[in-house]
């Protein structure tokens, strides 16, 4: 069990504000058609409007406000298939500070792209996470950057937590929030905030059926490894953080599983229905929300849409 203390409220307001000048407050939306056929009131928070397309961009920029100067002057470092990797990349931009990044070859075009585009010095890997961490590794004793964790990360964690934030305070009334959940760190901010806010709001999280290690890890309590993961939600590849993992037991109401066929239904209805892009991973809490009609009935259920960056491949 890692050693760690939690942010408190203050310490998530405090992120809060300082992030300001570095995101979006971004909208939240409905639609009565996805209402009607969910059979509850959802609201999504919708960060795949978010600057650099995914609510990573709060997290990186968190991490990034909190380096010392020394720090600083040797830049930052991480590993990510995509949104965490835009993210640092564009916080270190405006901090002015180099950025490495670590990406599988597999990652999508878009997201390299990002990279690029925001000045992050791209080192290609084999896309596994033992391959991500050895090739982190000589990074980081090469240039002395300091590794700003993907997910597993307390700075990061606090800056996610900011999302969850914004929603409870945007829609009165919210029965449940749900997200996805892959490394963690978006799902634990948004237990912690939802705890100090409102301790009666239900946090679920939706996971692929072929990367179900947190899943896996709840109901063995034990933290399982995500070894060979097959899923279309790219962005949820990774394993469970140790201190994600830590923060979401005991606190999560459930986590459901969904195949890569309903994920892709749920990605296409929030296309045709409201209009918006969002990547996989953002369709997963919604498809799960479909998959379990009766958990939600009649409430209003707050989704976090976590990304918007897909390769449409037109």
């Amino acid at each position: 069990m890692p050693t760690f203390s939690l942010p408190s409220l203050e310490n998530i307001r405090e992120a809060h504000t300082a992030i300001q000048p570095f995101i979006h407050r971004t909208p939240v939306m409905s639609s009565s058609a996805i209402n009607i056929m969910a059979g509850c009131s959802i609201f999504f928070k919708c960060e795949n409007l978010q600057k650099v397309g995914a609510f990573k961009a709060r997290g990186a920029a968190n991490a990034v406000r909190k380096l010392s100067d020394s720090q600083k002057l040797k830049g930052v470092a991480t590993h990510s298939s995509g949104n965490h990797a835009a993210a640092l990349a564009r916080a270190a931009q405006v901090a002015g500070i180099p950025a490495y990044i670590v990406m599988p070859k597999t990652a999508p075009e878009i997201k390299k792209a990002a990279v690029a585009s925001y000045g992050g010095e791209i080192i290609e890997c084999e896309p596994t996470q033992q391959a991500r961490e050895e090739m982190l590794g000589k990074v980081v004793e090469k240039t002395g950057a300091t590794f700003i964790h993907p997910y597993d990360f307390m700075d990061v964690i606090e800056g996610q937590a900011t999302a969850a934030l914004e929603l409870i305070e945007d829609v009165e009334g919210l029965d449940v929030i749900i997200t996805p959940v892959g490394g963690g760190g978006l799902l634990a901010g948004t237990l912690l905030t939802a705890g100090y806010m409102n301790p009666s709001l239900e946090v679920y999280a939706g996971e692929p059926q072929g990367a179900d290690d947190a899943f896996r890890s709840l109901q063995t309590g034990e933290r399982q490894p995500s070894l060979k993961p097959n899923t279309i939600a790219d962005g949820l590849l990774t394993s469970l953080g140790e201190i994600n993992f830590a923060i979401i037991q005991g606190r999560i109401k459930e986590i459901i599983t969904v195949s890569d066929e309903e994920i892709k239904a749920a990605m296409k209805l929030i296309l045709e229905r409201m209009k918006i892009v969002i990547e996989p991973s953002s369709a997963v809490p919604l498809a799960a929300i479909l998959k379990e009609k009766e958990t939600f009935a009649g409430k209003n259920v707050g989704v976090i849409l976590t990304g918007g960056n897909v390769d449409l491949g037109i």
